[in-house]
């Protein structure tokens, strides 16, 4: 059997098979850390489920892995990956793959499962409900408002700034103090009424029973803390392996750390170069320091054999990469050659940038590629308005990833909010937002109705026994039977019979109801795929899907359409042609991203993911001036720009650098508009 795995990872290269092979002895002991540094392009997926399924053919029992991804969607998809390569192996009967990495997950969704399974003994209610960060942000606000800060003299922080201060907190495990003096300086007179609130949202939380995301983390960290409980629940698993772990905030590296002290059978993979998260609390130092963690030091294994773009690409990224002042050293290499070198085009501003984009993407189109195999990338989401407008007027169907969230649109809400009021009636946020629903039922009275709630041992009783609000009439009476009837779950069903409760509603409040009765039929689907109410509430919070529809913005009637992305966005994804817009000083570096060296080497690394998307043709364009509004006392103007300070001089020879239009190009597009002529100078001369 293990002669038969030995010849499938022949189809590894060297260094993936090293990796796949680590500490995977005939004993069945367990080897120590590793720390896998896998660059872009180089098959960091593959490697890590052939190493998950290399330990389960040698005898890991598969039940005592934890794999740990970044989204619900990679974890299927590793563990489908990993499964297909064990059977080829084991067979198809094989009895150990039916319980198959039954801990594979999100950090958020194994700190919730964790949680639960502990919650009696760290003091949590084991039937808590999870607050998206709409919901939180709503809370916040409830509690801002109880404690007198929504009518100070001066401007108290908003409640999203109050939420990003507070999470910031949590996840990077600094004080207050020093948060706002990093992060928001805007608000650092406010430290004290901020502890003040933070104190009083926790209270909040904790009498509703109610947890925020960032508490996932927090509390699966405390129970961390105490070194019988870390010791129980690290010894549940023989194998931990973390990808993206460039992308982890202190505290995941602490509750990591907890649960394997020693490093052993511990694997985490990423790339410092690709580590662009900071504005979540991501710090770049988790994955630099991790060898230096353990005695001894964890190996060291770097993939730097790129699988995706051409050498001329990757020679270019290394070269912007290569002046970072701290990194992992590391060259991208690859099989494919090319003499295409990656454009420099330097353009005279954002109008010529996006006609130079459109031209290039229809060349482009006419030679055989689709549209959706080529994308344009952008520091920021405004940076792409001028070229939208383009678009739109040569009738180019775009796709522009970051739309609305299918779980921000308030009818998706709505019937959520109705869900895990039953699931949990004092959850405050929640009820506010379904008593509201109700004519007749404002603020006062929903408060009064909640209140009566909170003081009963069974709210959902007290709630049956409140009389009518005088102008609810027939509709409080649906709404008690509705509770009534979902209290205690019959899943799936419960959705629909939510659905049929609120559609009345959803008819009154929305023009528009029947296109989103659509995403209310889509949620029941969605709900069909998990075993309990409770599942379906906590995963959907925790991993929701992209937009409505998962396919917001996507052309109905065309196929085919260009990809339109923030830098951010398109981390993970790769196109046959990509173009980055405004690749100048104050864009890219961003002005409100080159405050100190560490946010300075983020916006590099930034540049270096949006370059390594490309597999065969990168253009990098360089407006030359841009047109700003209101500049104070100057009123509208032209700025001039410079190319970023990542591509100094000495790396110029590894671009194609153009300019557009071409001077022949511009002087025939002149020359076919007819002579020119100075109007104003000569009106001028009439009252000479």
């Amino acid at each position: 059997m293990l002669a038969t795995a030995a010849k499938y990872l022949d189809t590894l290269n060297a260094e993936q098979r090293r990796a796949v092979e680590h500490g995977v002895r005939p004993d069945a002991t367990v080897g120590g850390p590793l720390l896998v540094i896998a660059g872009a392009g180089s098959g960091k997926t593959n490697t890590l489920a052939h190493r998950v399924a290399h330990l389960i053919v040698s005898g890991a029992d598969p039940r005592r892995i934890l794999l740990m991804t970044f989204s619900r969607r990679a974890s299927a998809e590793m563990s489908a990956r990993v499964e297909r390569i064990a059977r080829k192996v084991l067979g198809e009967n094989a009895a150990i793959m039916r319980d198959a990495l039954s801990w594979a997950g999100t950090f958020h969704g194994i700190g919730a499962r964790i949680l639960r399974e502990y919650a009696e003994r760290i003091g949590v209610d084991p039937a808590f409900t999870i607050h998206d960060r709409e919901d939180s942000a709503d809370l916040m606000n409830l509690v801002r408002h109880e404690c007198g800060f929504s009518k100070t003299e001066t401007r108290f922080p908003a409640k999203g700034t109050c939420l990003a201060i507070y999470s910031r907190c949590v996840n990077a495990e600094m004080g207050i103090e020093q948060v706002l003096g990093q992060h928001y300086p805007w608000c650092s007179g406010w430290a004290a009424e901020l502890k003040q609130l933070f104190a009083a949202y926790v209270e909040a939380k904790q009498a509703q029973h109610v947890l925020d995301y960032d508490d996932l983390l927090l509390y699966w960290a405390q129970t961390m803390s105490d070194a019988a409980l870390a010791d129980e629940i690290g010894s549940r698993f023989d194998h931990v392996l973390v990808d993206e772990y460039q992308d982890t905030n202190r505290l995941q590296s602490s509750i990591l750390l907890a649960l394997k002290p020693d490093g052993c059978g511990l694997t985490v993979v990423g790339d410092d170069a690709q580590s662009i998260y900071s504005f979540r609390a991501a710090t770049v130092r988790n994955i630099l320091d991790f060898p230096h963690q353990f005695s001894p030091r964890a190996e060291i294994i770097t993939l730097d054999r790129n699988y995706r773009s051409t050498q001329p690409v990757l020679s270019a990224a290394n070269g912007v990469i290569g002046l970072a002042r701290e990194r992992f050293t590391k060259n991208l290499w690859t099989d494919r050659a090319s003499t295409r070198k990656p454009q420099l085009v330097a353009v005279r501003d954002e109008a010529d940038q996006a006609r130079y984009i459109v031209e290039q993407v229809l060349a482009n189109r006419e030679e055989g590629s689709l549209l959706k195999h080529q994308a344009v990338l952008f520091r920021t989401s405004s940076h792409s308005g001028p070229l939208e407008i383009e678009l739109t007027r040569r009738n180019i169907p775009f796709v522009k990833f970051g739309g609305l969230k299918f779980l921000d649109a308030a009818h998706v809400k709505d019937m959520l909010a109705l869900l895990r009021f039953v699931e949990n009636p004092r959850d405050r946020v929640a009820g506010f937002r379904i008593l509201h629903l109700l004519p007749g039922v404002g603020p006062a009275s929903a408060q009064r109705v909640l209140d009566r709630m909170a003081e009963s041992a069974d709210p959902i009783g007290a709630l049956c026994g409140v009389p009518a609000p005088p102008r609810a009439g027939n509709d409080w009476t649906a709404f008690i039977r509705t509770v009534e009837n979902l209290r205690y779950s019959e899943w799936p069903a419960d959705l629909e019979r939510a659905r049929l409760w609120y559609e009345p509603h959803l008819d009154r409040i929305h023009e528009d109801a029947e296109v989103r009765r659509a995403d209310l039929i889509q949620l029941e689907q969605i709900a069909s795929g998990y075993a309990s109410r409770e599942r379906f509430l906590t995963e959907l919070t925790l991993d929701p899907p992209d937009a409505t529809s998962d396919k917001a913005g996507v052309p109905l009637l065309d196929e085919d359409y260009l990809i339109l992305s923030t830098i951010h966005s398109a981390k993970g994804q790769e196109w046959k042609s990509v173009y980055v817009l405004n690749v100048v000083d104050g864009c890219m570096p961003s002005d409100l991203g080159a405050g100190t060296s560490a946010e300075l080497e983020e916006e590099r690394r930034l540049l270096y993911v949006a370059m390594t998307r490309a597999k065969d043709d990168l253009h990098l364009v360089v407006p030359q001036r841009f047109f700003t509004h209101n500049q104070s006392a100057k009123g509208d103007r032209h700025v001039y720009a410079s190319r970023t300070r990542f591509i100094p001089e000495a790396l110029l020879s590894l671009f194609e650098r153009t300019s557009w239009p071409v001077a022949a190009a511009a002087g025939a597009r002149n020359a076919a508009q007819g002579p020119r002529i100075d109007a104003a100078a000569r009106m001028r001369g009439m009252w000479r």
